[in-house]
C-alpha cells in the first residue's frame, strides 16, 4: 500500500509552476513547424532546402498551431529550469493549467481551458517527418509532439468537473533536442501578446541574430516563417510590421533594389529583394 502510494505520489508531482524565464529550442524557432492560423488548418504543410526538409500531415482536427506551440514552449521551458537546478528530468510533464495560462498571458476562462483541450489534440495528433537530427540522432517516418496528453479532473460537490492538471508526454524527438544538445534560447515576455506572423518575425531573428544582423531574402524569409500567401502580400504585411517597430529586440529594413527599364532607366518597382535583421537592445522592465 505505500508503494503504490509513493508511485501515486511521483506521478502527480507538479512541474509547474515556472518560475523561470521561457525557453524554446532553436530549431523550432528557425523553421516552420506550426500553422500560423488562428482558426483550423487542414492542408499539409512543407519546407524543403538544400539542406532541411520537414512535412507536416493534419488530422481531422487540423495541423498544430503557433498559438498550441505555447504548451511546448511551456514544457521546454520547466525542463530546462530542472535541468539547470540539477534535477532529473523525464519525457513526461503534469502542470497546472492555471499556470501556462499566468505565463502565456492567458485568462482562465471555459473558452480558454476548451482551446487547451483542442491544441492538446493537435499537438498529439499532428504528424510530422523532418532530417534535422535532435540529440545526434536522425529519426526516419513521422512523430507527434506529443505522444500522450490528459486532463485531469476533480468533480465538485454539484458534479461539475474541475480541471486539475495537465498530463503530457513530450516526443522523443524534442526531448533529445532540449536534453542533449541544449540549443535552448529565451524568450522576449511580450512574445506572448504578438500576432502569428510577427511571432515567427521574432523566433526566426531571435535565432539568426545570436551574433549579430543578419540579410535575408525576402522569399526565403517568406518561406521560413511558413508563410502560405503570395511573396507579394508577404512583402506588404512585413513592410507593414517593419513600420511599426513591433517586433520586440528586432527591426527589420526592406532592402530595395533598383529594376532596370527598356530604355536603360533605373526605376524602383521591383520592390525589396532582401530584408536586414538588425537586434536592438530591449527595454529594462520596471
Amino acid at each position: 500500500m505505500n508503494d503504490a502510494g509513493s508511485i501515486q505520489g511521483d506521478l502527480f508531482a507538479l512541474d509547474s509552476p515556472l518560475l523561470t524565464e521561457v525557453r524554446g529550442e532553436r530549431s523550432l524557432m528557425a523553421f516552420p513547424f506550426f500553422a500560423l492560423s488562428k482558426g483550423k488548418w487542414t492542408k499539409p504543410l512543407a519546407y524543403k532546402t538544400d539542406t532541411v526538409s520537414i512535412e507536416i500531415v493534419a488530422t481531422s482536427k487540423g495541423v498544430a498551431t503557433i498559438y498550441d506551440k505555447e504548451v511546448l514552449l511551456y514544457i521546454a521551458s520547466l525542463m530546462v529550469a530542472k535541468l539547470e537546478a540539477g534535477v532529473g528530468v523525464s519525457q513526461d510533464f503534469y502542470f497546472t493549467a492555471h499556470d501556462l495560462f499566468r505565463v502565456t498571458g492567458v485568462n482562465g476562462s471555459a473558452r480558454s481551458y476548451a482551446r487547451l483541450s483542442d491544441a492538446l489534440e493537435r499537438l498529439q495528433g499532428t504528424q510530422i517527418k523532418t532530417n534535422i537530427e535532435a540529440g545526434g540522432e536522425g529519426q526516419a517516418g513521422f512523430f507527434s509532439w506529443l505522444s500522450e496528453a490528459q486532463l485531469h479532473y476533480t468533480k465538485t460537490k454539484t458534479g461539475d468537473k474541475r480541471l486539475k492538471a495537465v498530463k503530457v508526454r513530450l516526443c522523443d524527438w524534442l526531448y533529445r533536442a532540449i536534453l542533449r544538445d541544449r540549443r535552448v534560447l529565451d524568450y522576449a515576455p511580450s512574445y506572448f501578446q504578438l500576432g502569428p506572423i510577427e511571432r515567427r518575425l521574432y523566433e526566426v531573428a531571435r535565432s539568426a541574430c545570436v551574433h549579430g544582423a543578419v540579410d535575408v531574402d525576402l522569399d526565403e524569409l517568406r518561406l521560413q516563417l511558413g508563410y502560405q500567401s503570395s511573396l507579394k502580400h508577404f512583402r506588404y504585411e512585413l513592410k507593414r510590421i517593419a513600420d511599426e517597430n513591433s517586433i520586440p529586440g528586432f527591426t527589420f529594413d526592406l532592402l530595395e533594389h533598383a529594376a532596370t527599364s527598356e530604355k536603360g532607366r533605373s526605376r524602383r518597382n521591383a520592390g525589396a529583394g532582401r530584408v536586414k535583421i538588425t537586434p536592438r537592445p530591449l527595454l529594462a522592465s520596471a
